[in-house]
């Protein structure tokens, strides 16, 4: 995409080929942000004084024990006793913490039912919680809306959007980048 320039203090325009767009500077790296953090964020874990039973049942149990390095990755860690009945060997070691943010059993209830319902789960998958936190710095380290860009800046924020895995919108979902016209288009309109 070629760099028309920014607008609005918030916006960069790019063309590519004779398509105009237009980008949201804050949800763009926003969206960049986030999505670093997913794949890179491991989560400092807080031991807890007592082991907690989970409550689980056997398929749960075995969903938990075949999908622990996922677990671990977002803070999560378990104590298995192969001498106790089936649902009843998991026990809650460690949960994820982050300043304000405290995790615990119904981050895991999250985790087991979307493996189970999807059957796998993606190597960056966290929890609902989990991804509040991270959208949350990531939103706080982004570019802002009222920052004036250098043209190297908004090269490189377009660069980083062809990285990422959805562009489309903010880790709060706002959109991050708009079409607004094809200059074919409109040259074939003014002629009707």
């Amino acid at each position: 995409m070629e760099i028309i320039g920014q607008f609005n203090k918030g916006f960069v325009v790019t063309k590519y080929k004779s398509d105009l767009f237009i980008i949201d500077q804050h949800a763009s790296d926003e969206k960049y942000n986030f999505e670093d953090l997913c794949a890179t964020t491991v989560l400092k874990t807080q031991p807890l004084i007592h082991p907690l039973d989970l409550e689980l049942g056997a398929f749960q149990e075995s969903v938990l024990y075949n999908n622990i390095t996922c677990f671990s990755k977002s803070g999560f860690q378990f104590q298995f006793d192969e001498k106790l009945a089936p649902g009843k060997r998991a026990k809650l070691i460690s949960v994820p913490m982050s300043k304000d943010w405290v995790f615990g059993k119904e981050d895991i209830e999250e985790m087991l039912h979307e493996i189970i319902e999807s059957g796998t789960i993606p190597s960056n998958y966290r929890p609902s919680r989990v991804k509040q936190m991270l959208a949350s710095r990531a939103c706080r380290k982004s570019i802002m809306i009222g920052d004036v860009l250098t043209t190297r800046q908004m090269k490189k924020l377009v660069e980083n959007m062809s990285t990422l895995c959805n562009p489309w919108t903010c880790a709060h979902g706002r959109p991050s980048i708009r079409h607004l016209f094809n200059e074919n288009h409109i040259a074939f309109d003014s002629l009707l």
